[in-house]
């Protein structure tokens, strides 16, 4: 694991703009130190990561990925969520735990996202009868972001999307003040909107009081409501 530390610093140390890094750290609200990586690089950064230190077993899958969140910058999050999601064969449920601390450390929209859709979302299409329990739990507990995980983990599932999951998700938060969580529903409901718009237009209409004016509005942003 030293050597992929090395290896990951030295790059972003020599790709780094300090010019940038308050830009970056301001836009995200965050006392996070960044370098300074503009995004094409950094995801250049992951690829290369990918292909000169992939891990062997599930066990150093794992131990990449907590080596790099546990350093302080923000690429090198970016960076151990790239790893996490680039290894497709090793994304199961029985690196929940390891998916759950991301969410709930991670604690911000950018780094929340990526793990909800790109990594937990996979663990739900493929594993849903021992995910559901989990979700149930999570769109009920205390911490918000593992509420917005719950709600935007089939984003990209389409025509696969548990679509009795989803509205009731929507429909048990519907009463949250929290912007987070509004925008994650109107956003959820949006995505699905393209898979089934006729399905989503119900949905707003029977629950149009219940739902906020943000959420409803992003989920109907394109079916002229």
């Amino acid at each position: 694991m030293a050597e992929l530390v090395e290896h990951v610093q030295s790059e972003l140390r020599r790709l780094a703009d300090p010019d940038k890094a308050p830009q970056m750290a301001a836009y995200l609200k965050t006392d996070m130190p960044f370098y300074g990586v503009q995004t094409p690089a950094r995801r250049a950064l992951g690829r290369d990561l990918k292909k000169h230190f992939p891990p062997q077993s599930a066990a150093e899958y794992r131990s990449q990925v907590e080596v790099l969140w546990q350093l302080p910058h923000r690429e090198e999050k970016y960076l151990a969520i790239g790893v996490a999601a680039a290894h497709t064969s090793f994304i199961t449920f029985e690196q929940i735990d390891l998916y759950q601390r991301l969410v709930s450390e991670g604690a911000w929209w950018d780094l929340v996202d990526a793990v909800a859709s790109g990594i937990i979302g996979k663990v739900v299409l493929n594993e849903r009868s021992r995910m559901r329990p989990l979700l149930d739990e999570w769109i009920d507990c205390d911490d918000m972001w593992l509420r917005r995980t719950a709600i935007i983990s089939q984003l990209e599932h389409k025509d696969r999307t548990d679509v009795e999951m989803l509205f009731d998700y929507c429909r048990r938060r519907s009463f949250e003040k929290e912007f987070f969580i509004r925008k994650a529903i109107g956003w959820a409901l949006r995505q699905y909107a393209r898979t089934d718009p006729e399905a989503v237009t119900g949905f707003l209409i029977e629950h149009r009081e219940q739902l906020s004016g943000l959420s409803f509005r992003e989920a109907a942003k394109h079916l002229g409501l």
